[in-house]
């Protein structure tokens, strides 16, 4: 029962550390942008890493001190998970259909509100730096006021380091007026759907594999906590 309860250890200190990785890179404990934090979305994955943390110590301290309420309040929360996590594969699998139209949906509303929402555009400026695509579509109308028009975000720049060290925020103006052959040597031009499409696609063995030992680890968590449940009240019935 270690063994697995360290998983979710791992998997909270995980998320506990994207979390504060989110919260950093968009400088959320900045002394102007303190008093939003309780509104950032990252706290969601800063709570879920708590959570997942004190659920392991919860077996952890049931194990120890063989404790049957912790045990089976471990028990009853992995199988809450696991209910939880099969509802999920089996409306992903319904809606597979459609999941690219969500995609797309999601990102035409990220770039509709990329310049207002902050969030959103941390979120998008990831994914194009982590794809190098090009968000959807256009980004800045051409008569937008402004050096934007007709530009591009700096995400989407091949090379938005200015001499390798300093970032250039201007690297991807007029960039939607250039000819192809000049553009593709200034910004990415395939689009982060495909590129999504494409991640998901190269990567669904791993993805697959890792849902399933995920899965697995969960169940033998659950079993070995329920046989040491057995074990304790046997023993307290001899004693």
């Amino acid at each position: 029962l270690h063994y697995y309860r360290c998983r979710y250890k791992i998997l909270g200190l995980v998320v506990l550390g994207l979390g504060i990785w989110g919260l950093s890179s968009k400088e959320s404990f900045a002394q102007e942008k303190i008093g939003t934090i309780g509104t950032d979305p990252m706290l969601i994955l800063l709570t879920l890493g708590f959570l997942l943390t004190l659920l392991c110590l919860t077996g952890c301290v049931g194990a120890l001190r063989e404790n049957c309420c912790l045990l089976k309040m471990f028990s009853v929360i992995v199988l809450v998970l696991i209910t939880i996590q099969v509802l999920f594969a089996i409306v992903a699998y319904t809606v597979q259909d459609q999941i690219e139209g969500y995609l797309r949906s999601g990102m035409l509303a990220a770039m509709a509100g990329y310049q207002d929402d902050l969030d959103l555009r941390f979120i998008t400026d990831e994914i194009q730096l982590g794809l190098q695509c090009l968000g959807y579509d256009l980004y800045y109308n051409c008569s937008a006021p402004g050096v934007l028009a007709c530009g591009v975000p700096s995400t989407c720049c091949v090379d938005p380091l200015e001499n390798g060290t300093v970032w250039n925020s201007q690297c991807g103006v007029r960039a939607q007026v250039m000819d192809e052959f000049t553009a593709q040597s200034v910004i990415f031009l395939g689009g982060c759907l495909g590129g999504i499409s494409r991640w998901i696609e190269q990567h669904e063995g791993l993805i697959g594999t890792v849902g399933v030992v995920v899965f697995g680890v969960q169940i033998l968590a659950v079993f070995i906590a329920t046989r040491l449940l057995e074990n304790i009240h046997r023993h307290k019935a001899h004693a």
